[in-house]
């Protein structure tokens, strides 16, 4: 069988509900390797919260970060990598904004470095490792250079009006996602940026067709990446958008879903 490249989406995809990769999709995966198979990471994640994956399936490709705002090789250092931040200047009037309508917390990243406007032990517990720069209070003040990405943690009746806003006010210079349930988190990068930007850079370095490039997903951050890939793979859990513009859609991310599909489609013993 001819080289494919495998993307995976992390949360709801790859990872289960308990943030593990199951001991089947594991197999699959290598299996997929040993065939001859290419297999990356593309996620809305920052490096910081995906090397620990990455290690764990023994990976050498490149990975996007970011939504496709960082696309770097992490073994490989001289690599062509690419990061494409926003302007400060357009992050301030977001940040300015969301004072403005009073959301819950505000959370910016300069690649690994993170910047949280107010003490919260929850998000800290979800972007904070040991070895990550942040700075916690006044965001605005704090906040100096172009930012990789702006999370926003609003209230869950706050979202379609802070989404409305982004579109009305900054459309041509964001593009902006949502976070599925429990926490309806606004994800913020560059515009023009999404998995399918880094996903096609990876598959150019690999000289792999779209119609050889299998991606996984389940939210909105996926819609371009399975757009683009030759096989776009939903995942039984994906939001309903996805699985319309997917070309398969395959069981749930606690059932598997990304062996199941895997094993039977390159035929994996």
């Amino acid at each position: 069988m001819e080289k494919h490249l495998i993307a995976l989406d992390l949360d709801g995809t790859l990872l289960s509900d308990q943030k593990t990769i199951s001991e089947r999709n594991k197999q699959a995966i290598h299996k997929a390797r040993e065939a001859g198979h290419i297999v990356c990471i593309a996620t809305g994640r920052p490096h910081r919260a995906s090397i620990d994956y990455y290690n764990e399936m023994d990976l050498d490709t490149p990975m996007v970060n970011f939504n496709g705002a960082l696309i770097h090789h992490p073994l490989n250092h001289n690599w062509d990598s690419i990061h494409s931040p926003m302007s400060i200047r357009t992050a301030r009037e977001i940040i300015h904004t969301c004072h403005e309508i009073g959301v819950r917390n505000i959370l910016a990243e300069v690649r690994d470095e993170v910047y949280l406007d107010q003490y919260d032990q929850e998000i800290l517990d979800i972007f904070h490792t040991t070895d990550t720069p942040i700075t916690i209070g006044s965001i605005k003040n704090h906040l100096n250079e172009d930012p990789t990405s702006i999370l926003i943690h609003p209230n869950v009746e706050q979202v379609k009006h802070i989404r409305e806003h982004l579109d009305e006010k900054h459309a041509t210079m964001i593009e902006h996602r949502k976070w599925g349930a429990p926490w309806h988190v606004i994800e913020i990068v560059r515009a023009g940026l999404n998995k399918a930007v880094g996903l096609n850079k990876i598959a150019h370095y690999y000289h792999i067709p779209k119609e050889r490039v299998i991606a996984f997903g389940d939210e909105d951050n996926d819609l371009e990446m399975l757009e683009f890939a030759g096989v776009g793979v939903a995942m039984d859990n994906a939001i309903s958008e996805l699985k319309d513009v997917s070309n398969e859609v395959t069981t749930s991310n606690e059932q598997d879903g990304i062996a199941v599909f895997l094993e039977q489609y390159l035929k994996l013993t």
